[in-house]
């Protein structure tokens, strides 16, 4: 599969993007343990630092283009609680084949997360055609 590689003149390093989100019950994991509190799932955590570097690329994508993960390694520094308000962003370290991001989240009282996120750009045909085969496969 072809990626095209984005224009680094355009995506330039330090380019970023930014969220608040307040954590819900919807949000955590529940240990199921009397003595451990529930608190917020590194699978949402990591869901909005992806998609905050998601967002970051969206403007320089040209029609027919999206951007999908690559590669995403994150560490989960601190538990964060229920009605936290979480900060995640990511930021464009470099671009060239590949966006590569620094990603991280702060809960306001601690840095609750920190990582890279790589993101290719592709073209949507192009990438859903082996989804079609297999599901016609399927079928």
């Amino acid at each position: 599969m072809r990626f095209r590689v984005p224009n680094e003149a355009v995506v330039s390093s330090g380019h970023s993007n930014s969220c608040r989100f307040q954590v819900e019950l919807r949000h955590l994991v529940d240990f199921a343990l009397p003595d451990m509190s529930a608190v917020l799932s590194a699978a949402w955590l990591i869901k909005w630092l992806k998609q905050m570097a998601r967002e970051a690329l969206r403007p320089f994508l040209y029609d027919g283009e999206a951007s999908v993960c690559a590669e995403v390694g994150a560490r989960h520094l601190a538990p964060t609680p229920l009605g936290s308000e979480v900060t995640c962003a990511a930021s464009v370290i470099t671009a060239g084949g590949h966006v590569h991001f620094q990603v991280e989240a702060s809960d306001g009282q601690e840095l609750a997360a920190h990582g890279v996120h790589r993101r290719a750009v592709i073209s949507q045909a192009g990438f859903f055609e082996p989804v079609k085969r297999k599901q016609a496969a399927q079928s």
